[in-house]
């Protein structure tokens, strides 16, 4: 443990008013603890996005650094938060958003971003501690992974290497911070409960690879938040990292017997094998799991080593409670219980896919010199305006797409072999959409409520793609249903591909728009014909697909 190296006055003058807001020095909350101004990164991912709420709820103003603040918008906190635009790797966004700060929380990491990774990590740590030093900011809380302490850090995977250097990296630094270090995180949503759920469901018999029989100490997501949570108020002279994990210590193979147990689900029978690397357990679990092979990867990686705590100290400074640490089972059943229930706040999938596009829709149909092929498709319906939103906000994930069910599956099936996220990601919320989600291999773009989706595509292509839905009216007051497929195409691959699958778009796209204005209609009648807005038969097929526009 190392005492704080500040150097200068103005380093720990944190109360001083600044463009982009005060720091909270001499504000106390009712209970008579101090109330701090906290920076989050990640705060569009899956532990970002809960403990934006856990600091707020502990009488924290919040401050969160996004790449896209939109994305943060409609999350029920949006409100009670100030939301900058900024990126890690970019001193000028990150001194702006540190101005006024007290504690930052680096919750980011470039992980699935290509070759380089490591040195991006590593530049955008070093970017984030200096910054902090140079804004006065009394403390740096990183959560990273844990690694095993007897193992060369060379030998580590690259991404627990990574993490590891992160956290040295902060250690090291002017500004006093606090490391947490985790293994398997559980809960409702997280990437470890979602392998560990859907490998236990749907294989009653698994070969599996070595690692099954690695010892490991998972926690619960309850428990990292607390921490995280708590770490804000740590005394100025702790500078250190800590281990942090539940009361269980438990190889793979248990763990999943024991969510076999807790979701009462016949015992499993577990059979390892030697043959299975990193590689080809990453590629086996993404065919069988929602987590794509890119992502599954590090995580059969980090269980090569043994993963347990060698301290509990973070009691010390967030005492344990009568109900924390919970149990791994306390936890499974948590979460289970959160996944049944539809109150999923954040899932694994909450954070952009790395090297997925992140291109807006053009606004400008000359955008970038090129071609914008579109496909757009116009029916009316005899439903209400608000009996189509339903349908059309709920569409995806097992409600699926209303066409030609085997066409999405043998595509989603293509891109998992590729590489990407196919149709497993589903859904967060099986009602309720909002911007940022996660819906299969498309993500949402822009919503506007009972009127507009826009979807971006995720799944492997050679361009970006886009597709709206639309409900509304006509010039007559008769609900409209428009939807509109958008591609642009990356080269002469592009090009072909566009070309090859336009044959089959009267019968994806013209059978999408059929059956969401059907099912529309069969809504409206189960809540009383009295509420139609006309009757008769639709007006008229889809539309034909447009040539594309060139620019």
């Amino acid at each position: 443990m190392r005492a704080c190296r500040r150097t200068s006055a103005e380093e720990t003058d944190v109360g001083t008013e600044t463009d982009a807001g005060e720091g909270s020095g001499g504000q106390w909350d009712e209970g008579g603890a101090e109330r701090l101004h906290c920076l989050v990164t990640g705060a569009s991912g899956y532990i970002g996005g809960r403990l934006v709420p856990e600091l707020l709820r502990a009488g924290h103003r919040v401050r969160c650094l996004a790449r896209s603040p939109g994305k943060l918008r409609d999350h029920p906190w949006a409100g009670d938060v100030e939301a900058v635009r900024g990126d890690v790797t970019d001193p000028g966004s990150v001194a702006a958003a540190m101005r006024g700060i007290d504690v930052a929380y680096y919750l980011v990491h470039a992980l699935g971003t290509g070759s380089g990774f490591e040195e991006t990590d590593r530049r955008s740590a070093r970017t984030f501690a200096e910054q902090a030093r140079a804004a006065g900011v009394r403390r740096i809380v990183y959560l990273g992974g844990l690694t095993p302490r007897d193992v060369p850090e060379r030998s580590l995977s690259p991404h627990l290497r990574s993490r590891a250097e992160v956290g040295r990296i902060f250690l090291d630094g002017p500004v006093p911070a606090t490391v947490l270090r985790a293994a398997v995180v559980i809960g409702s949503g997280s990437a470890s409960f979602e392998m560990l759920r859907y490998l236990t469901e749907r294989l009653p018999v698994m070969v599996t690879p070595s690692w099954v029989h690695t010892r490991i100490q998972p926690i619960g997501v309850r428990d990292v938040l607390r921490y995280l949570v708590g770490s804000a108020r740590m005394p100025a002279d702790v500078d250190r990292a800590f281990d942090i994990g539940g009361p269980d210590v438990l190889t793979y193979r248990e763990m999943m017997r024991r969510y076999a147990v807790i979701a009462g689900l016949r015992r499993r029978l577990v059979v390892s094998v030697p043959v299975l690397t990193p590689s080809l357990s990453s590629h086996w679990i993404g065919l069988v799991t929602p987590v794509p092979a890119s992502l599954a990867r590090p995580l059969t990686e980090s269980l090569r080593h043994e993963v347990v705590c060698h301290e509990h100290d973070i009691a010390r400074y967030v005492p344990d409670t009568p109900d924390s640490p919970l149990s791994f089972d306390e936890s499974l059943a948590l979460a289970l219980r959160r996944v049944r229930e539809a109150q999923v706040a954040t899932r694994w999938s909450s954070a952009g896919l790395p090297g997925a596009p992140s291109d807006p829709l053009p606004t400008d149909p000359d955008w970038a010199g090129g071609s914008l092929y579109r496909d757009e498709r116009e029916v009316r319906v005899e439903a209400s305006v608000e009996s189509l939103w339903k349908v059309i906000e709920g569409i995806g994930g097992d409600n699926g797409w209303y066409s030609f069910p085997l066409a999405w599956a043998v595509r989603g099936w293509l891109d998992r072999f590729v590489g990407g996220v196919g149709l497993r990601r589903g859904r967060r919320d099986a009602e309720r959409l909002r911007v940022g989600d996660s819906l299969d291999f498309w993500r949402v773009e822009e919503i506007e409520p009972g009127r507009l989706l826009r979807l971006r595509a995720e799944m492997r292509l050679p361009g970006l793609a886009w597709l709206e839905m639309y409900a509304g009216t006509d010039d007559e007051g008769r609900t409209l249903y428009r939807q509109r497929a958008l591609f642009h195409p990356r080269g002469l691959p592009g090009h072909a591909y566009w070309w090859s699958v336009a044959p089959f778009h009267s019968v994806v796209f013209g059978g999408m728009a059929r059956n969401i204005t059907q099912a529309a209609t069969k809504g409206m009648s189960a809540h009383g014909a009295d509420a139609r807005r006309g009757r008769g038969k639709s007006h008229g097929p889809a539309r034909r697909a447009r040539r594309p526009r060139r620019g």
